[in-house]
């Protein structure tokens, strides 16, 4: 969550927090309420909701409102609210926003005053749960990130875990049961206060708003009992608690060593890399397990893949057999996958479609860099150079397009806005005079 130092007394309290959750696996945390509304606690949430910006919720208020209210005065009435015990969320706004395959994908938007709430509960419950989760786990947690993730994963291929569960569960994020993911909470945390915040986050109506402005109320949550919503500062935490009772049940029934398996996971995407031959029983196994937990595994996207003969995707990055442009030698290796390229050719088309002239060239040429300094810090792990130089054709052909249409030139782009103009004048980047390409395992 943003890029805050987090104050002295706020992380004196998590790393004493930690430690005692490190020391004693066993031990239950009975007194955490009166941290969530100490104001240290509460300003810091607060910081951290300003540092990612975020859209109002239903109330309509933002950061400029709390601020001319004035922000001490907001946060002591809201410490007030947990302390008397009179606090209740507002329902949670929902948008749809645009996914990769042409759905829609459903986000919670919490009020200000929720979001403070929820970040300043995880800010004190966070320390105790990270203590517990397993290193298959690397969402969301720090130190850990996607590209530990990849890499482990390309660490068990070459280490010759070799068939592969690719596997996709259908709507993880809502289908997490709330009784089963409330006792996940309340086997460290028996403070009832604590549970109940957490219960009534997890039971809010959700209110969206039709093309003409009719806003609609559901009680989906309550009523189902399950679900998280997507955009709660909390959801990360309860996602990594509920798919850790995954990764510690395939353990305890032994399949690890039975199957020869290993698991990585991030928040909903999962493989287990197996062993020779052991794939197959390995997806049954899951399916078992997943059943157990309440969650449904989409049959259509899982599937069982042996590397290097056959190719599988995780977290936007390809694993199979390469082959060297120089020596023709074929290797095992992982590079951004086709999604991922066609995902940041779509945000760079967009960027310099004809509707966008009206901007400076430089202007322009720095949103087109934050994007592809921003793909290629993702993709830096991996083989990047072919990726990079389709990317890099593509980005310079689309500035001249833009050039031309700006300032009405008919002549071939390449002539008047040579590569020395792109990249030196106006600062265009070069993903190839970035690329690092790592060693290469023989496939």
């Amino acid at each position: 969550m943003g890029n805050l130092s987090t104050p002295r007394s706020v992380r004196g309290l998590q790393t004493a927090l930690h430690a005692k959750a490190k020391a004693e696996p066993g031990f239950r945390f009975y007194a955490l309420y009166d941290k969530v509304y100490r104001e240290d606690i509460l300003a810091h949430a607060y910081a951290q909701c300003r540092s990612n910006q975020g859209a109002p919720g239903v109330d309509g208020q933002d950061f400029a409102d709390v601020e001319a209210y004035g922000v001490g005065r907001w946060l002591g009435e809201l410490a007030l609210a947990l302390r008397e015990e009179s606090y209740r969320p507002d329902p949670v706004r929902r948008v749809y926003i645009p996914k990769a395959n042409g759905k829609l994908r459903p986000l919670g938007i919490p009020t200000l005053r929720d979001r403070v709430a929820m970040t300043a509960a995880m800010l004190v419950l966070e320390p105790i749960f990270e203590a517990d989760l397993p290193p298959e786990q690397y969402a969301y947690r720090p130190g850990c990130s996607a590209q530990g993730a990849v890499v482990e994963v390309a660490g068990l291929l070459f280490r010759g875990y070799s068939d592969v569960v690719d596997a996709d569960l259908s709507d993880y994020f809502g289908s997490i049961p709330h009784a089963e993911l409330v006792k996940s909470v309340a086997r460290r945390v028996v403070d009832r206060r604590v549970l109940h915040l957490i219960k009534m986050w997890l039971e809010c109506p959700v209110e969206e708003t039709d093309g003409r402005g009719r806003k609609t109320r559901t009680t989906q949550a309550r009523d189902q009992r399950r679900g998280i919503p997507q955009g709660s500062p909390l959801s990360p935490l309860l996602a990594n608690l509920y798919m850790r009772r995954f990764v510690l049940g395939w353990k305890r029934r032994g399949l690890d060593r039975s199957l020869g398996s290993r698991i990585v996971t991030y928040a909903d995407d999962l493989v287990i890399c197996c062993r020779r031959g052991r794939a197959e029983e390995a997806r049954e196994r899951m399916r078992e397990l997943m059943g157990q937990l309440k969650l449904t595994v989409n049959e259509e996207k899982t599937r069982v893949c042996r590397v290097p003969e056959g190719t599988f995707d995780f977290l936007g990055h390809s694993f199979g057999r390469r082959y060297s442009p120089s020596t023709g030698a074929a290797y095992l290796g992982m590079w951004p996958s086709r999604k991922s390229i066609r995902h940041v050719v779509e945000a760079l088309h967009a960027l310099t479609d004809h509707t966008t002239t009206w901007q400076e060239a430089t202007e322009l040429v720095g949103k087109m860099n934050r994007t592809l300094r921003g793909w290629a810090n993702y993709f830096r792990v991996g083989t990047v150079s072919k990726a990079y130089r389709a990317i890099d054709t593509y980005t310079a052909a689309r500035l001249r397009r833009w050039l031309r249409k700006k300032h009405k030139v008919r002549r071939a782009g390449y002539a008047v806005y040579p590569p020395a103009y792109l990249y030196e004048t106006l600062g265009l980047v070069r993903l190839t005079a970035l690329e690092r390409d790592p060693p290469r395992a023989k496939a």
